[in-house]
């Protein structure tokens, strides 16, 4: 019973850190990436659909990314979008395709981005912390009942810190990373 709750537990922290992950992909850095288009979405005949869908997406360049529709018919739409969306980036259609040039970003718009990152972390290791706080009730609920001892209830509570130090220590990792590659000229 209490394995089955930590499990759980690692189950759930595992997904808060692929959300994190998701997340820090999709903001910009001055480098392109097909990830920046993830939250950009076009009208496909009624269905609200992302442009990786509907489209191929590549990276010809370190700063460039050249969307090619599957239907040129589409092309007015994804420009649109892609003007409408929080990216700050203006396309460029040459009737085929759009290119997206990534600029270089200035100091002060890296360290707007680096202080979302750290938000995001933030917000992610708060997700972790009561992640553990459910567990940890569940095992003192378990312990009230009867059906574990005060002892199984330490140990369990002191696995359920280590897996919850462990996805921590991730998301750092992580945000450290991000952070570089925001700041990266």
């Amino acid at each position: 019973m209490k394995d089955r709750i930590i499990s759980e537990a690692r189950k759930k922290m595992g997904k808060s850190l692929e959300s994190i992950q998701h997340e820090f992909n999709t903001i910009r850095t001055g480098r392109a990436s097909a990830a920046l288009l993830d939250n950009v979405f076009i009208d496909y005949y009624g269905t609200k659909t992302p442009i990786k869908h509907a489209a191929n997406i590549s990276i010809p360049e370190p700063r460039m990314i050249l969307i090619a529709p599957f239907d040129p018919n589409l092309l007015k739409d994804m420009e649109t979008q892609i003007i409408k969306s929080d990216l700050g980036i203006n396309p460029t259609n040459d009737g085929k395709a759009i290119r997206l040039a990534i600029p270089p970003l200035n100091e002060e718009r890296r360290l707007e981005l680096v202080k979302l990152v750290k938000k995001v972390a933030e917000d992610g290791r708060i997700a972790m912390r009561n992640i553990r706080r459910d567990a940890n009730e569940e095992f003192k609920k378990m312990e009230s009942d009867g059906d574990i001892t005060k002892d199984d209830l330490a140990q369990s509570q002191k696995e359920t810190q280590d897996v919850t130090d462990e996805s921590v220590e991730k998301i750092n990792n992580a945000l450290q990373q991000k952070e570089k590659e925001i700041m990266e000229v």
